[in-house]
């Protein structure tokens, strides 16, 4: 394989940062294999489709029952091979793919190179209608599978070729240095046959080469998975397995943990985190994550797309008080955001520390000036969208209103719109009904500063959930996927985030730490880089 340069630069910056603060806890104890533990969870939006997939709920489970070409470390981050043998290329444009040997799907299917571009074929057409379809547009062909307008005038990606039962190439319409170290993203999972002979089936109970299979699923009540005692791979499962308990409410599931009927939550609410630490004592984990907590606004609505419009964002953004709210709701969890992307990639792997300069400074005076500049609230007043069961979004969404209701001396200027849940939310945002700004929360895929970048901010990328689209932007995106010299490459990405900072395409608020608290009966109790739980890890007594 050819390692690409900026793609390690991040990975260790992250891994520099983690090793500071710490992964894990709970100790290590030998823990019976057999046994099942509970942990808290929500509604996935959509069907478990690898490339239908990207929420944090829905990619708990696809990160527990499927394993890619490559895989990130659970504790550093990087990309390490998986599934891949080797990957080969001289130019960064064409790649060749040797896939490991001896690997099998949960049903006794055999993975094979036509088991990924099978399904890679099938994320990037069009009428699948996948969400992570973008993901795919690099490869040479998009543009007949899916094209920006009109139907698809082929079935399959011409840059995909199946060399072998074990080899197949990529061919890429751009130089895209990194694109090996993207594979470890869930979109890139190989599928079955099965998937394609009964899909409807699949849907129901899915299939998966991870470590754990699907046992059951009830919608709203629990998802139960189990652990594949054939798996192949070198992460078994250390657990029996994991019952996923469905919570709208997060403070409810920290009443459970501490009763005896959870065994692990993954998201401590703000309201409990000034009692966690006399409740869990060392049985509570709080380290750096790759997270980044925002306010999008709805583009494709006229009232927020306009020249004005953009003072009337950088007004909301200094209306803020990122620190009053991170200091007294989140008891210094989370940090105010400085720049759009997230301290754990280091300065090398382009994190710039004051990039969005006095638009993220608390300067009510020149907040409301600003805004009266711009033409004054659409409307007369912003609803700040987000969903109610999880992560303690309601005290920080009446806590950021009120923030600007001060600023504005205007009690009526900002209110708060609860949607009962994730996926009800997510539904809402994906049909373009948000009419004012929304909670837009964003947990790397991969360690690199692209990732906080382009699929948010690039038109028509699959996470743009405002539609949001500037040719600047856009073009320096391409030319740093084409370099590949790093610091080149993270120069060019810091310019585009420029382009982001300048037009406040969305308000930066705070980088998120990842939090768990878990019961007496777990160990070896860790959060990788992303803030989710090493679920295979963890050993029950």
């Amino acid at each position: 394989m050819r390692i690409t340069t900026h793609a390690r630069w991040a990975v260790c910056a992250m891994a520099l940062a983690l090793a500071t603060a710490g992964c894990g806890g709970g100790g290590g104890g030998s823990g019976d294999s057999e046994a099942v533990l509970s942990a808290s969870w929500g509604d996935p939006q959509n069907p478990l489709e690898p490339s239908n997939t990207n929420e944090v709920q829905g990619g708990k489970v696809l990160d527990m029952i499927f394993r890619g070409l490559k895989r990130y470390d659970p504790e550093t981050g990087e990309a390490q091979d998986m599934l891949a043998e080797k990957i080969e290329t001289s130019d960064s444009q064409n790649f060749a793919i040797t896939v490991k040997d001896g690997w099998t799907f949960s049903n006794g299917e055999k993975v094979t190179a036509q088991s990924f571009v099978d399904a890679w074929n099938y994320g990037a057409s069009l009428r699948n209608n996948q969400r992570n379809a973008y993901f795919f547009g690099y490869i040479e062909g998009y543009d007949q599978v899916h094209p920006e307008e009109g139907e698809q005038t082929a079935d399959t990606l011409s840059g995909l070729k199946v060399t072998g039962e074990r080899t197949f190439t990529v061919k890429l319409t751009q130089k895209f240095s990194t694109f090996p170290d993207t594979l470890g993203y869930n979109a890139f999972a190989p599928l079955p046959r099965a998937f394609f002979d009964d899909h409807d089936a699949w849907v129901k109970k899915p299939v998966g080469n991870g470590p754990y299979l699907v046992e059951s699923y009830t919608r709203g009540s629990q998802m139960s998975l189990r652990k594949w005692d054939d798996y192949p791979g070198d992460d078994k499962a250390e657990n029996g397995g994991v019952d996923l308990k469905v919570y709208t409410d997060n403070n409810t599931a920290y009443t459970d943990l501490l009763a005896g009927n959870l065994d692990l939550v993954d998201d401590v609410p703000a309201a409990q985190l000034k009692n966690v630490k006399n409740d869990l004592g060392d049985r509570y984990l709080n380290t750096p994550a790759g997270i980044i907590q925002t306010l999008a606004f709805p583009f494709y609505d006229p009232a927020w797309n306009t020249e004005g419009a953009k003072k009337v964002r950088q007004g909301l953004s200094m209306a803020i008080d990122r620190k009053q709210i991170t200091d007294t709701i989140f008891q210094k969890t989370r940090t105010p955001a400085t720049d759009w992307t997230s301290p754990v990639l280091g300065e090398d792997g382009g994190f710039q520390d004051g990039l969005c300069g006095e638009f993220c400074e608390f300067k009510p005076d020149e907040a409301k000036k600003l805004i009266e500049e711009g033409g004054g609230l659409p409307g007369g007043k912003v609803t700040i969208t987000f969903n109610a069961d999880t992560g303690s979004h309601r005290e920080w969404v009446n806590a950021v209103c009120n923030s600007i209701n001060n600023a504005l001396d205007n009690e009526r200027a900002c209110t708060a719109n609860p949607v009962g849940t994730f996926a009800d939310f997510r539904n809402q945002i994906t049909d373009r009904k948000m009419t004012g700004p929304f909670r837009a929360g964003w947990q790397m895929d991969y360690p690199l500063i692209q990732n906080f970048l382009q699929p948010l901010y690039y038109t028509n990328a699959s996470s743009n959930d405002g539609k949001w689209s500037n040719k600047q932007f856009d073009d320096l995106v391409n030319q740093a996927n084409q370099e590949t010299d790093t610091a080149k490459a993270i120069d060019l990405f810091q310019q585009a985030e420029e382009v982001v900072r300048d037009n406040m395409a969305a308000i930066p608020l705070w980088y998120q730490n990842g939090s768990a608290g878990w019961s007496d009966r777990l160990s070896n109790v860790k959060l990788n880089p992303f803030s989710v739980p090493v679920y295979n890890e963890i050993k029950v007594s």
